[in-house]
């Protein structure tokens, strides 16, 4: 049996939805999920897209749109299938794609969306308050003082838990002051295909924390090392623990030292080893530019 059309039903539908979106949209992204009960693809499309706005708020917001209540708004935008979703910026859709796509590819059609929208004044407060924290706890961490860098970037993960960025900045923090237990846990939140530089930055800073030996134990590889210079598994071991240590010149001296006689030892462990260290250190960070040149002159020689 057809349903009768309820005209004033349909009228608030689209005055709510000029309010909630067309006007929304110019100072937020707006995404409109078109969707319905029956529709399987729109449970599993649904949970996503509500945990990637949420954790993006307030730059981002959603509308969700049950297409068998709102007829006259599906008809309106010719759904043809659902789940569809709509991108609104500055009152006009922008964007948009029909069907489940997998949680990546969200994320990624939501942040490059994310670039056309301007902060407000309250992010813009926001943003310069959390600049201003991070700086101070550089600076700690840069004189030594790692509890009171942890401690700063704590309260701040404490108030914006889905900032994985300060989440790696505070585990880095946490390794820095030798303790990597927690910096582990804090980790954990941080989905583990995140491709935030610092949060791959903190990863591998783990990686190489792992490995740091006791004094005695580092005092045995120097020795072993020194008397038998040719043994590749003891330097390599040597500048593991020096990594771990953050004694990065060392390291990367050993770990040259092996590519230069045996490129192809332990499958290029050692090379390797040498990008882990990078990606702790980052890129652009100075010793990492500096030993990229020192590694590309004896990869090419």
């Amino acid at each position: 049996m057809a349903s009768i059309p309820n005209p004033a039903a349909e009228k608030a539908s689209i005055e709510a939805f000029r309010r909630d979106v067309i006007d929304a949209s110019k100072t937020a992204l707006v995404l409109v999920d078109f969707w319905a009960e029956w529709c399987g693809p729109c449970k599993t499309l649904g949970p996503m897209i509500e945990r990637l706005v949420a954790a993006r708020a307030p730059k981002v917001k959603l509308v969700k749109i049950d297409v068998d209540k709102n007829q006259a708004l599906a008809a309106q935008f010719r759904i043809q299938s659902i789940p569809t979703v709509y991108a609104f910026l500055d009152g006009r859709p922008v964007d948009g794609f029909q069907g489940a796509l997998p949680e990546r590819e969200l994320a990624q059609f939501i942040d490059r969306l994310l670039a056309g929208v301007p902060a407000s004044d309250d992010e813009a407060a926001l943003e310069e308050q959390i600049g201003q924290l991070v700086a101070a706890a550089e600076e700690a961490t840069a004189a030594g003082a790692h509890d009171d860098a942890a401690a700063m970037l704590a309260a701040l993960v404490q108030e914006l838990p889905d900032r994985h960025d300060l989440v790696a900045r505070y585990a880095l923090a946490l390794v820095a002051g030798d303790k990597t237990e927690a910096a582990a846990a804090a980790l954990q939140v941080v989905p583990v295909d995140s491709k935030d530089e610092l949060v791959t930055r903190a990863r591998a800073a783990l990686a190489l924390a792992a490995e740091a030996p006791a004094d005695d134990e580092l005092s045995h590889l120097v020795a072993k090392v020194t008397t038998h210079p040719d043994d590749h598994a003891a330097r390599f071991e040597l500048a593991g623990a020096l990594a771990a240590r953050g004694e990065r010149d060392g390291a990367a001296e050993h770990l040259l030292a092996i590519i230069k006689a045996d490129r192809s030892w332990n499958e290029g462990a050692a090379r390797e080893k040498l990008l882990t260290m990078f990606e702790a250190a980052g890129l652009a960070d100075p010793w990492s530019v500096k030993t990229r040149a020192a590694l590309r002159a004896i990869w090419f020689a």
